[in-house]
């Protein structure tokens, strides 16, 4: 699977944004999908992740109560809406695809990544 993620920016810490990433084909469905980022400097850490239904999320402690996860897959796309952004969400997200079942480890598919900027 191809992916494609959009929807980075410069915000205002409090604000918001919302991220997609589309996967071509037509396996969208018999993947996991997730959301890393890495900011200068730091590893590529977990944000949220989905399994193939959208059933269940996952969320690493940070961002829990902030940001959602979510999945269209009659659209083959995944979103990640950030609400109360702070200046310490500054990272390139990427969005994944596993066809593994761990919600944090395994992803073998990429996307090129999306620059999210927030401003003090």
């Amino acid at each position: 699977v191809q992916l494609q993620a959009s929807g980075g920016g410069l915000v205002q810490a409090g604000g918001s944004l919302r991220l997609s990433c589309a996967a071509s084909g037509r396996t969208f469905s018999r993947y996991t999908m997730a959301w890393f980022r890495q900011a200068p400097g730091k590893e590529r850490e977990f944000i949220a992740s989905i399994n193939q239904s959208g059933s269940q999320t996952y969320y690493t402690g940070s961002v829990k109560g902030r940001f959602t996860i979510s999945r269209d897959n009659a659209k083959n796309t995944v979103f990640l809406q950030m609400n109360s952004l702070k200046p310490e969400d500054t990272a390139v997200y990427y969005c994944a695809a596993s066809t593994g079942s761990s919600f944090t480890e395994g992803y073998g598919c990429w996307g090129q990544g999306t620059l999210v900027t927030v401003s003090s």
